[in-house]
């Protein structure tokens, strides 16, 4: 008895098949020089007269041939996929991380598609923004924010000032050379806010997503595992298309 991971295996390749030899079959039934014969054979008006060979064409394809060859190709599909349908109805598998059951008895055709959404969902929360690791952050409640410790800086404005390089004498005025001085006026208190998340809180949620997608892997080839009852239903459809 077939397992149905053997029979998925095995599906798409019979799905190509199928659609190939149909097509052929087409292609063969478009041809109306293949479907055609023909038989003659020459008699002379009278005994004297020439004698000509008989002349003849066999008819190379014929329809119900035609027939006969979509019928089984497309009755093993047929029973190929209502074999994998059928069983897939049966196929379940619970999910399980670090020995607790996350989700009980899932259907296998869910599994896959879970299986489909966890690697979107990994792709995500790998491009989460992380806080700068070079500032150290608390969470802000009032701002609803993470938050840095307050960083003080002054605020300077540039104040002229004279130089005296000479006294003035009773022959020379001073001789006075101006300059700026940065001078404190006053003082920056400021805060970094950030709505980047921890880069620890991104790891474990990575993690936890990570263990869940084995799981869901794991359960998806538990699922697949199961013995199937093969399907007969192609022939008895393709009979009562075919019938004479």
């Amino acid at each position: 008895m077939a397992r149905l991971n053997q029979i998925i295996a095995i599906e798409k390749g019979v799905k190509t098949q199928s659609a190939q030899e149909l097509a052929e079959a087409q292609q063969s039934l478009q041809k109306p020089t293949l479907l055609a014969g023909i038989a003659r054979t020459y008699r002379p008006k009278d005994e004297e007269g020439e004698q000509l060979p008989p002349e003849s064409t066999r008819v190379q394809t014929k329809a119900e041939e035609v027939i006969r060859r979509v019928s089984e190709s497309l009755t093993r599909l047929f029973d190929i996929t209502a074999t994998k349908d059928w069983a897939n109805c049966q196929a379940k598998a619970d999910v399980v991380v670090d020995g607790q059951v996350i989700l009980s008895q899932v259907p296998a055709t869910y599994l896959l598609f879970l299986e489909k959404q966890l690697g979107e969902l990994h792709a995500f929360i790998k491009k989460l923004p992380t806080l700068d690791a070079a500032e150290t952050w608390s969470f802000d409640g009032s701002a609803d924010s993470w938050a840095t410790e307050p960083v003080q800086t002054l605020r300077t404005k540039k104040v002229p000032r004279n130089h005296v390089k000479a006294e003035a004498t009773d022959k020379h005025p001073a001789q006075v050379e101006v300059y700026y001085e940065d001078v404190t006026v006053g003082y920056w208190r400021t805060v970094k806010f950030s709505g980047a998340l921890p880069a620890q809180r991104v790891n474990e949620m990575l993690a936890r997503v990570e263990r869940l997608q084995d799981a869901v892997k794991f359960a998806r080839e538990e699922a697949n595992n199961m013995e199937v009852t093969d399907q007969k239903v192609g022939e008895r459809l393709l009979q009562f298309i075919f019938r004479p």
